[in-house]
């Protein structure tokens, strides 16, 4: 990564859950965000769990692209009937990161096999934030974190941002 891409600018981060089962208090995958944002020093404005629901999901992202430019949701990415975060998102994205799946599924090959082939792992931007959406698994969020968000947030900001 060229230095010159890297814009100094605060990452200011949002985490929200998107479950029907999931409290504050057993929500494994939300803390595991939490605790790996704010080991790297990135300040966390809001953090909810919301149920899978469309307007819900749609209603977070612009509440949370208020005060924060690095929005991650987990959760209600898979296959099943109720999972809707992908349809909830994808309108909205301005751009798309593609690259950010195409990694996350590779990544996730290399310790869950083929059955990584159901994610549906999605970045983009929306005026000037970075939107991650990521699998609800504790490991699938410390991966995508840990490996792929830390890594490269500050330069896709610095790209949103030009």
């Amino acid at each position: 990564m060229n230095p010159k891409h890297i814009k100094s600018l605060p990452i200011i981060a949002s985490i929200i859950t998107v479950s029907s089962t999931r409290t504050r208090e057993n929500d494994t995958s939300g803390n595991a965000i939490r605790d790996i944002l704010s080991t790297a020093g990135i300040r966390i404005e809001h953090y909810t769990i919301i149920p899978d629901n469309i307007e819900s999901i749609r209603s977070e992202i612009y509440y949370s692209i208020k005060n924060s430019n690095c929005v991650i949701i987990n959760g209600g990415t898979g296959l099943t009937h109720d999972d809707c975060t992908i349809e909830a998102v994808t309108p909205l994205l301005e751009k798309k990161i593609d690259g950010f799946g195409e990694l996350f599924r590779q990544k996730s090959y290399n310790e869950i096999g083929t059955s990584s082939m159901l994610s549906r792992a999605l970045a983009g931007t929306l005026h000037g934030c970075v939107i991650f959406c990521i699998p609800g698994s504790t490991p699938a969020v410390t991966l995508a974190t840990k490996e792929l968000i830390l890594p490269e947030i500050a330069h896709i900001l610095s790209h949103a941002n030009k």
